[in-house]
């Protein structure tokens, strides 16, 4: 089952676009019963290593823009780091309420915004990129926290900040994610907050689904899957909510 689960969102993040840690983490969260850190830590190097897979061909193609994707990484680095400690320091403490609320916020807002992503060519206006390592931060700690948000927040503000081409925003994005994901993801390693048998059963899945479905997307229109992606996804944040009001309750 969590070969075929790896495989399925490996193959949703193929098709959409859709960063895998906020595919990954709810899944691991609600039907593995893993603890958050362990969930959002095997999340976190899941996508990294998935991403690994995608980052080249955009690199290839010359669709990665290295002076904002630096200027990307100048926030989002320590942010991600920022963002591991925290949720470490939350579960220490025993507050598994409150962190499985502010997971499923995380998570719900997230998702809420691929509902207002603009297709990227239609970017207009003068570069604004000098201001990226400040909107980057709070996305690090986005990620470093729950592995959600290098994906629509991203794309969102590259599209909002930066003249970049549609191509360029994607693959600049592609691998400010999987700066963020390798970053975050090695501080749970570190600590032991990576389940290393659930993530080779993800990866046995995770690599040929990422194949096939960036192979499928230049087939198949992919913005009806993307909304009802995005549908889902609030549907799961706000299960972690419910389950956090629940804990908080006793």
């Amino acid at each position: 089952m969590t070969t075929l689960a790896g495989f399925l969102i490996a193959l949703t993040i193929g098709l959409t676009g859709i960063g895998g840690g906020v595919l990954t983490a709810p899944v691991l969260l609600l039907f593995l019963g893993m603890p958050a850190p362990l969930a959002v830590g095997t999340a976190l190097v899941f996508v990294a290593i998935v991403k690994l897979f995608a980052a080249p061909m955009f690199v290839i193609r010359r669709q990665v823009n290295y002076r904002v994707l630096s200027l990307l990484l100048a926030g989002g680095l320590p942010g991600a780091l920022i963002g591991s400690v925290l949720l470490e320091r939350l579960h220490s403490k025993g507050l598994n309420g409150p962190l499985l609320l502010l997971l499923g916020l995380t998570i719900v807002f997230s998702a809420s915004i691929n509902f207002l992503r603009k297709q990227a060519g239609a970017v207009t206006g003068a570069d604004k990129s000098r201001r990226l390592p400040f909107i980057s931060l709070p996305i690090g700690v986005e990620v470093g926290f729950s592995s959600a948000g290098a994906g629509a927040l991203g794309s969102l503000a590259l599209m909002h900040w930066t003249t970049l081409t549609a191509a360029e925003v994607v693959g600049t994005d592609i691998l400010f994610g999987f700066g963020l994901s390798v970053a975050a993801g090695s501080v749970h390693l570190s600590n032991g907050g990576v389940d290393s048998n659930i993530l080779r059963l993800l990866l046995l899945g995770g690599v040929p689904g990422s194949l096939l479905g960036a192979w499928l997307a230049t087939i198949f229109p992919t913005r009806a899957l993307r909304k009802g992606l995005a549908v889902w996804l609030i549907y799961l944040g706000a299960n972690l909510c419910w389950r956090g009001i629940g804990a908080l309750a006793h």
